[in-house]
């Protein structure tokens, strides 16, 4: 046994060393401004053999037989690019292709589109992708599409609100879902208005939306993944956009600092600056909002208390052989001011480097960042809050390429520090500071075995503030029954150590504050102690592809997710001895339907999500609760469709519905007269005034708001003002039958606060 061992060993670590073939590897780019284009075919014509550029434009082709060989490249709205290889015995060939922008697409050349080439190759179970043309195709406020927006539409994602409005994956809390930027994660990635978040449109070169089931090279989160990567910027000419509606403003600017020339080498940059005006041009615009004689929607302020600005600026080092070092720094703010005053700030930066060692098979691709973030909210003494997180990572990724497949061995390294401060329900005010470090390895292998596609995966984590170390398999499958039919499947464990310093059972909170895990022993509700004191879930997910017809598309996955151990702030603590931690498990459920056509004119997207979600802990009085934590939505439709109309295709008019069933919510009993009895057998009871006290139902979230729905429409004109020089136009509606879906009801004043009405807007979009 050991000798087979061995011999297996030397077979993998061998792999190339005494190879009789060559590879074929290089970066396609976009021929006018540099840009790599991602996930297109490149092939050698006349064989069978091609592979699929990357999220950085980079293919490789492996195990060549020496010879003269055309690499091809097509792709829809470029001319096909050609050029020819000479490929030796145990070499590597380096070959660049760029592609111009055209009508042309030689088809007798390359017949298989990348997306069908993808669905049948990788093995993405609970992955959508999404680029910034499907960002633009829905309805968008003045002409200001936006990620936050787009996800919305995506299966599985429910958002809890226009105001407020927070991200939960099949299950999760946004504190299970980790959103990355270039690889850097970023702790609030939306606004307190929900149509807003801190990515802008115009830099985006691919989102990935993992809603469960994710490899190994993904770690720290529970539930799923959102992983935004941008562009480098124009490596030719300077380019730019600016736009303007009611609600807000921004500039994107991108050009070359050395331009790409024939050497091969270049240096970009790209900025672009966010800023909206919420908080004044509300009143003027929507003087309707929150009025003072409006009953329903009284909260004590005019128009929209919010306001928010970003910046974010990046610079790309590119040399001829494809090494490229990408540096980025950003700096993001939020303010609200409802009857309490919260607001937020992060920055940060970091960077990405891409190297291609020239004699050796390995990818090397390496990110580094350091963030911050913090979190502030006062009002009265009793709601003053202050949260932060700040820390470094650090990834680096060695990507080595089969002929069938692909190796990806990485290392994950990341510490941070946690600062939570508030003074809690009895008036005592509390502090929590904590460092941690976690240091990861991981393996991915991907395998095409025929019709068979498996990509199994393995993470090994040490929390080493906890010394605790974690060990997560995970596994993914996707079989091709047909051309037209594909099953697949994935699970895995996943571990992660942030703690949200909301509760689950929190219905409405703007303040989301992150907390290290505990270092002290924690026991659960059963008396059971814990599992290294982190969070925990397994994934299990199944489902099918189907291509109805050559533009109609059909998904279909059924998922599980046991929450194993989940650890959240004891919000039931009343006096200092109580537990200030309480654990828990749970499980969320469901299927997922998603229906989509996209051919010239007509673009159709059809969502429909029936989920469960359910928690079991400790109810504060002794006993154990299973209840549905607010964001339970049994029901979840979302209908987009676009049309482009006009001779020139100078139109487009887009639609988007939206309804939701009700979200739970803990009824009330009735009211009575809280004493606060902090000194004990001091307190005159008799003279003391209290506060009004709130009898809650014994059944938490046993009552259910009303059904949410919105509909949305925008129409779009684009004027052609010069060679290079367009603008756009854009009329919209939200909430076009002015629905009014109810965002919380204070039990206190006995007011109901409503979500966005109507909100009519028109803006432009100048680009140059």
């Amino acid at each position: 046994m050991n000798k087979l061992i061995l011999k297996c060993l030397l077979l993998l670590f061998s792999i190339g060393v005494v190879a009789q073939t060559g590879d074929i590897r290089g970066f396609v780019y976009d021929e006018s401004n540099g840009e790599p284009i991602i996930f297109t075919n490149v092939v050698l014509e006349g064989t069978t053999m091609g592979a699929t550029t990357d999220i950085n434009g980079f293919y490789s082709i492996t195990k060549v037989e020496p010879g003269t060989y055309t690499v091809v490249c097509s792709y829809i709205g470029y001319e096909t690019a050609k050029a020819e290889v000479v490929v030796e015995s145990g070499g590597i060939v380096n070959q660049k292709l760029f592609l111009k922008t055209g009508g042309g697409v030689d088809l007798d050349v390359v017949e298989i589109s990348a997306d069908k080439q993808e669905a049948t190759t990788e093995v993405k179970t609970s992955v959508i992708k999404v680029s910034p043309k499907q960002i633009n195709k829905i309805p968008s406020v003045g002409g200001a599409p936006d990620l936050a927006q787009y996800l919305q539409v995506l299966p599985g994602i429910v958002f809890t609100g226009d105001q407020g409005g927070q991200l939960y994956v099949r299950g999760g809390s946004p504190i299970q879902t980790k959103v990355l930027l270039d690889g850097l994660r970023v702790y609030n990635p939306f606004h307190s208005i929900g149509l807003f978040s801190v990515y802008e449109t115009d830099l985006i070169k691919n989102v990935d939306v993992l809603t469960g089931g994710f490899g190994a090279e993904y770690g720290g989160a529970i539930s799923a993944v959102v992983d935004v990567a941008t562009k480098d910027g124009n490596k030719k000419e300077l380019e730019g956009s600016f736009s303007a509606n009611p609600l807000m403003s921004k500039l994107v600017i991108q050009g070359p600092l050395k331009p790409l020339g024939e050497n091969g080498n270049s240096i970009s940059y790209i900025l672009a600056i966010k800023n909206s005006y919420l908080d004044r041009s509300s009143p003027i615009f929507y003087p309707y909002i929150n009025a003072a004689d409006d009953p329903e929607n009284l909260t004590g302020v005019e128009g929209l208390p919010y306001n928010f600005n970003d910046v974010y600026g990046k610079i790309s080092f590119n040399s001829r052989s494809g090494n490229k070092l990408s540096l980025f720094g950003y700096n993001f703010q939020d303010n609200t001011n409802f009857e309490q005053v919260y607001k937020w700030r992060a920055s940060g930066g970091g960077g990405n480097a891409i190297i291609v060692p020239g004699r050796s098979k390995f990818l090397i691709d390496t990110k580094f960042a350091y963030s911050s973030y913090n979190v502030d909210l006062s009002g009265t003494v009793l709601d003053d809050k202050y949260s932060a997180v700040n820390g470094f990572n650090l990834i680096v990724d060695l990507n080595y390429f089969l002929p069938r497949g692909k190796m990806v061995y990485g290392i994950d390294i990341a510490g941070f520090r946690t600062d939570f401060n508030f003074t809690d329900n009895i008036g005592i005010y509390r502090e929590n500071r904590q460092n941690t470090t976690e240091i990861a390895a991981y393996f991915m292998y991907k395998a095409e075995l025929g019709k068979l596609v498996i990509e199994p995966s393995l993470r090994l984590v040490n929390y080493a503030s906890l010394s605790n170390f974690q060990l997560e398999p995970r596994f993914g499958l996707k079989y091709n029954v047909t051309k037209k039919l594909r099953f697949k499947l994935a699970a895995g464990r996943y571990t992660q150590n942030l703690i949200s310093t909301k509760s689950d059972r929190d219905v409405v909170a703007l303040f989301t504050g992150f907390l290290s895990a505990p270092e002290e022993e924690l026991f659960t509700y059963d008396g059971e102690e814990t599992n290294g004191n982190i969070q925990i879930a397994n994934h299990a997910i199944v489902g099918f592809e189907v291509d109805v017809t050559k533009r109609i598309n059909l998904n279909i996955e059924g998922y599980y997710k046991d929450f194993e151990q989940l650890i959240n702030i004891n919000r039931n603590q009343v006096f200092p001895d109580d537990p200030e931690w309480v654990v828990e498990d749970g499980e969320a459920y469901g299927v997922d339907f998603l229906a989509k056509y996209d051919y010239k004119r007509l673009y159709v997207w059809g969502v429909y999500s029936l989920g469960f979600v359910k928690r079991t802990g400790p109810n504060g009085q002794g006993g154990v609760a299973t209840y549905p934590p607010h964001f339970d939505r049994r029901h979840n439709l979302n209908f987009l469709t676009t049309y482009v109309l006009g001779a020139d295709k100078d139109w487009e008019a887009s639609v988007r519905w939206n309804l939701g069933s009700g979200f739970p919510f803990t009824q009330t009993q009735g009211f009575y007269e809280a004493i606060d009895f902090s000194n004990g057998l001091n307190t005159d009871y008799l003279s003391e005034n209290g506060s009004l006290g709130v009898l809650y139902s014994s059944e938490l979230n046993g009552g259910r708001l009303p059904y949410y729905h919105r509909l949305d429409f925008s129409v779009k004109k684009k004027f052609t003002l010069g060679a290079n020089v367009n603008l756009d136009v854009v009329a919209s509606i939200t909430n076009v039958y002015n629905r009014a879906n109810i965002f919380y009801f204070d039990r206190i004043e006995y007011t109901r606060v409503n979500q966005l009405p109507i909100l009519p807007s028109i803006g432009f979009n100048l680009k140059f």
